[in-house]
């Protein structure tokens, strides 16, 4: 709390706090101010709470009469402009979180991550290992190898690594007297980084009853996943594998009542649901998966088995389902149809909710791309 509000003067090396200290160093009162990862706040003690110190920094209202209680005088911070960053909302106490305008930022779609490289972190890596006059050539093969074969994250910080560690090892070769200028490709990539580490999913060229392509997102993009649904003879019991989260097996469950419920209409015998047990499995089973956006897969699966036809393994689903048969709009919508692009897929079905966020699809994705909309699971 002492670092936000500063030591009282009866202490020994007594200061201001650091938002003072850092009003001074701007030289305006008018200043941006940013607050670096606030999502690892210390909690407070005998020392103070730096959150409740906060409250008082970033509220409008007060902070126009902030009090450093090394100054001792009311300062106006209202017209100081704090931008405060953060990776996970959670650790951030509530009314913290209430003075603030949240500002979601996605992470760098494979395009972008090329294009910084190419501006920022390639000629870096150069200068950094020795090479700024030597003629390297990283090609676009090369480096979108590794983005996608040798890191998965949302920003850049492994990719900077990863080419860090490319240009080290042409260096030692340039050092070794290797004449220029020097190419690197794919093969290159290979031979210096070893086998890729990541494989991108993609689009499955059989198609088989009871298996429907979903899409998902995680922290560092989209994904495409796969739902797979199994009968075999039993009492009418359902099975969910693949480390589900609560909120994914309701969706399952959900989604057979809703088949159950409409199994005439689709021309299903109403006696298979009692004669046999269900199983629905979602691959990778390590990987822990939870939310509700699998919801519309999960039907389509479901009724591809029930009715023995398969669903085109280049199309790809999203979407939350109600027991009335509606489909709601989900989230992360862009990272799941630029995953889609990337993985081969040439038809998404989407929420039509989600029509809005249709402005947010890189062009590329959208050329490649046939949109349809979901009103129900009509």
């Amino acid at each position: 709390e002492a670092e936000i509000r500063g030591h009282r003067r009866t202490y020994v090396g007594a200061l201001p706090g650091n938002i003072m200290q850092a009003v001074r160093r701007a030289g305006e009162r008018d200043c941006v101010m940013m607050l670096d990862e606030m999502d690892k706040l210390g909690a407070g003690g005998f020392q103070g709470d730096p959150a409740s110190a906060l409250l008082e920094v970033l509220d409008p209202e007060q902070n126009g009469t902030f009090r450093d209680a090394y100054l001792g005088v009311p300062f106006d911070l209202s017209r100081v402009l704090f931008i405060a960053t953060a990776n996970q909302l959670d650790t951030i106490p509530g009314p913290l979180r209430d003075r603030m305008e949240l500002v979601q930022l996605s992470g760098y779609t494979a395009e972008e991550k090329v294009a910084i490289a190419r501006g920022h972190l390639l000629p870096r890596q150069l200068q950094q290992n020795g090479l700024a006059g030597v003629a390297v050539n990283l090609d676009d093969a090369g480096l979108n190898l590794v983005i996608d074969g040798y890191t998965r994250e949302a920003g850049v910080r492994n990719l900077e690594r990863e080419v860090g560690a490319v240009f080290r090892n042409v260096a030692v070769r340039v050092a070794e007297g290797a004449p220029g200028p020097v190419h690197v490709g794919p093969d290159e990539v290979v031979a210096i980084l070893g086998p890729r580490r990541f494989d991108a999913d993609v689009a499955q060229h059989a198609s088989v009853p009871g298996v429907a392509t979903g899409l998902a997102w995680t922290p560092v993009g989209g994904d495409i996943l796969f739902i797979e649904a199994s009968r075999a003879p039993g009492a009418g019991k359902l099975t969910l594998t693949g480390q589900l989260g609560d909120v994914m097996k309701e969706s399952a469950q959900a989604a057979l009542s809703l088949l159950k419920s409409r199994a005439a209409d689709m021309g299903i015998a109403t006696e298979l649901f009692a004669q046999g047990d269900l199983h629905v499995h979602v691959p990778a089973g390590a990987t822990p998966k939870d939310g509700p956006s699998a919801g519309v897969a999960m039907l389509v699966a479901l009724a591809s088995l029930m009715t023995g036809r398969a669903v085109p393994p280049t199309t790809a689903m999203t979407g939350e389902i109600s027991l009335r048969g509606l489909v709601l709009p989900v989230g992360g919508v862009r990272e799941k149809v630029i995953a889609a692009a990337r993985a081969g897929i040439t038809t998404v079905m989407l929420p039509a909710r989600n029509r809005r966020d249709l402005d947010d699809i890189p062009p590329s994705a959208q050329a490649r791309l046939r949109f349809v909309w979901l009103d129900t699971v009509d």
